[in-house]
């Protein structure tokens, strides 16, 4: 009998999941796997950990237009069908915004998830889908330890003035601030500086996570000293679909002189903008660098010019660089958007090795650069599955 911890990952229209082996350390996947097109036309995929494809049961259909609370009991009955002789003994979660209050993942009861629905208006893509995933296998499994690993407590150790935002006190008493979001990422690339940067790994590095969503971590001694999201995933690098920080003018224009709402500039804000908005072609990354439109070079340069000045501005917040650490999707596929940056940033010393950087090698940086430039994937599951298991371990 073999006990294992399930990890889920839950958005608006995927669901992804793993399974860990109760290891304390770094342990592999036993298998891990994504339900994509949920709300729409569901669709399954799973491989075990040599990579061999594992097949839904033909028993397990899943209905057009489900949603997590149908789909979630299907994948635990798949779950426990196909793995004879393993036993699920705690379920741990990304939960986006975990509030000022919560510095390091929590077990999860009912006063924590009303805390947490407090938070839905902070992070309205990504929230409810993963209290909604929490709740899905809780009423399938109600004595099943679950435990909440946040996107924002990787950031708690900032010093009060990066967290701060210059409105009047009283909204930041009431909880206005700078939260930082990606903290499971981060953490994970924390933990693996010191194996590729050896003792400048405990120096001032700064982490670009460039995926769909993208944001920066300066970090010291591995520990997040400012970053470039704040009180919202919205805030900071242009993104795919998201144009990043704006001047709260324009929000102000486009409601006194378009008649826009609140509602209609939250769906300009979080769906039509960013990559998407400025190419008018996609929010993709690898379909922008296929096209030969001239919006697609220009959204893919305007999301290079962003990142690079906002790199150096936590440069200054982090007193010096040191080494630059691209991750996720873009960041560890995009040859390109890397090279783009780091020509932003020769004035600092940084200098590619062409050749290292086309082959998405781990350390792209030339012998003559001043700064150490890695690729590294980020892997925020194993970051759940150690915090799961250790938490529900001590619980019981």
């Amino acid at each position: 009998m073999t006990d294992a911890t399930l990890v889920l990952n839950a958005g608006s229209s995927s669901l992804k999941f793993a399974l860990y082996p109760n290891e304390d350390g770094s342990p592999s996947p036993i298998l891990h796997g994504k339900i994509a097109g949920i709300g729409n036309a569901p669709q399954f995929s799973a491989r075990d950990a040599k990579g061999n494809t594992l097949p839904p049961d033909a028993s397990m259909p899943l209905k057009p237009c489900a949603g997590h609370d149908e789909l979630i009991p299907q994948l635990l009955d798949w779950l426990q069908s196909h793995q004879s002789g393993l036993t699920i003994t705690a379920a741990g979660h990304r939960v986006v915004h975990g509030g000022r209050n919560h510095a390091t993942p929590v077990r999860i009861n009912q006063a924590l998830l009303a805390e947490l629905d407090l938070l839905v208006p902070l992070a309205p893509l990504h929230q409810p889908h993963n209290l909604a995933a929490i709740r899905a296998v809780a009423a399938v499994i109600p004595e099943l330890p679950q435990v909440a690993c946040f996107d924002t407590s990787f950031h708690r150790t900032q010093e009060r003035l990066a967290q701060l935002i210059p409105l009047p006190r009283k909204m930041t008493e009431a909880g206005i601030i700078r939260y930082g979001f990606h903290g499971l990422s981060y953490d994970y690339i924390a933990s693996t500086l010191p194996m590729h940067l050896g003792e400048r790994a405990q120096g001032r590095v700064i982490v670009a996570h460039l995926g769909n969503g993208a944001s920066l971590c300066a970090m010291n001694k591995r520990r997040s000293v400012a970053t470039s999201m704040g009180f919202t995933a919205l805030g900071g690098l242009m993104m795919g679909r998201r144009c990043g920080s704006i001047d709260p003018g324009v929000l102000l224009y486009l409601m006194d002189n378009q008649g826009m709402t609140t509602r209609d500039l939250e769906h300009l804000l979080y769906h039509e903008s960013g990559l998407l908005g400025v190419s008018g072609v996609s929010n993709d990354m690898a379909v922008l660098q296929a096209s030969d439109a001239p919006e697609a070079r220009e959204a893919i340069e305007l999301f290079c010019y962003r990142t690079a000045g906002e790199l150096t501005s936590l440069a200054t917040a982090n007193g010096g660089l040191d080494a630059i650490v691209f991750t996720a999707g873009i960041g560890e596929n995009c040859a390109l958007v890397r090279s783009l940056i780091c020509e932003r940033l020769g004035w600092l010393g940084v200098e590619l090795d062409p050749d290292a950087n086309i082959r998405n090698a781990t350390h792209i940086s030339s012998t003559a650069s001043k700064i150490e430039v890695l690729v590294i994937p980020t892997d925020e599951e194993s970051v759940i599955a150690r915090a799961t298991y250790r938490l529900s371990s001590a619980c019981t």
